[in-house]
């Protein structure tokens, strides 16, 4: 069977393939159950397998890897103008199979399992947050039909807690009070919890030498660094920094036409999380500018002065993707970089 490329369509339990040759000839369409796919695969020529970017593609990427077959994991965005017809397993196959073979079509990087482990606690702690903060509303919410307000921010409303389950004259019925002493206990668990998350994104932060690197950028913390490291595995394949702040979504969206730059908001593409990260790590140098007279502080408030306070955050965490690129191809530290 003449096989250059094949397109597989993931899902749990059945898998569709279609496979064309060089001349973009489809020469194989299958479904597969997910204990026959491996052995098929096994037995095919080596060729480049493409895969949409959904849950379990990095593991299906290793394992055609070390089948000897070049794997390539696309964005859904790329594959949806490939497809003819209706949306169904089998037309996706082979948008897939003819997108991987277009030569400027980009390839996420395959993680390894030890980065998606990395990743896994960067996952969970941010659902532990989302949970906690829901949970205060929660409290908020629930103390707000009795007639008690809690005060604004996290730190505030916790310390805020005890004092009104133990005032015993703030006319909280003993049912409530059962229930939001029930609430406080589970944001007590979540603070835990978020606790040791914190410890092990340190520890990874602080054992690994690019995270160790990454981290002499200013405005660059633990869980930036730690999450860089998991998410990209191969620095070289970003043209340049640019591409590389493209990738987390910092660049202006243009809207050009006739010859005419229109630039507007950023993209947000890419990577929210670490998108996310970087912006507030962005808000906490610009936080902390106070009278310092080194080059970047200056900028920053130049940029402030000029452009807003807003904007200045969105420029810094750019220019911190941008550092982070830089440092990863160089393989050197910040101090040397600024020197240079």
């Amino acid at each position: 069977m003449n096989l250059t490329a094949l397109g597989i369509d993931l899902a749990k339990t059945s898998f569709s393939l279609v496979g064309m040759d060089q001349h973009g000839k489809v020469v194989l369409r299958k479904t597969l159950s997910r204990a026959k796919l491996l052995p098929f695969i096994a037995q095919c020529p080596t060729c480049l397998i493409g895969m949409e970017a959904c849950s379990g593609a990095h593991y299906w990427a290793r394992e055609f890897t070390k089948l000897g077959h070049k794997v390539g994991i696309i964005a859904s965005k790329f594959i949806a103008p490939f497809r003819k017809g209706g949306k169904n397993d089998n037309n996706d196959a082979e948008a897939i199979c003819e997108a991987v073979g277009r030569a400027n079509i980009w390839f996420i990087p395959i993680k390894t399992a030890e980065q998606q482990a990395q990743l896994c606690v960067h996952r969970v702690r941010q659902g532990l947050v989302s949970e906690r903060t829901a949970l205060i509303n929660q409290l908020r919410g629930l103390l707000s039909e009795f007639g008690i307000v809690m005060p604004k921010g996290r730190y505030p409303a916790q310390r805020e807690i005890p004092l009104i389950l133990e005032d015993a004259n703030n006319g909280l019925p003993m049912l409530a009070r059962q229930m939001i002493s029930n609430l406080w206990d589970r944001i007590k668990i979540a603070n835990e919890q978020v606790l040791f998350y914190d410890r092990e994104l340190h520890k990874q932060a602080h054992h690994h030498p690019v995270a160790k690197r990454l981290l002499t950028i200013p405005g660059v913390g633990e869980q930036v660094a730690s999450a860089v490291v998991a998410s990209v595995p191969d620095p070289s394949l970003f043209k340049d920094s640019r591409q590389f702040a493209a990738w987390f979504g910092l660049v202006p969206r243009q809207h050009t036409t006739g010859g005419n730059v229109r630039l507007g908001r950023i993209t947000k593409q890419g990577d929210r999380y670490l998108r996310m990260c970087l912006v507030h790590d962005a808000r906490s140098v610009l936080a902390n500018l106070k009278d310092k007279q080194d080059k970047i502080s200056c900028w920053a408030r130049e940029l402030i002065a000029r452009r807003g306070y807003l904007r200045a955050v969105v420029a810094m965490a750019a220019r911190n993707a941008r550092l982070i690129w830089t440092l990863m191809v160089k393989q050197e530290d910040y101090k040397v970089i600024a020197a240079n």
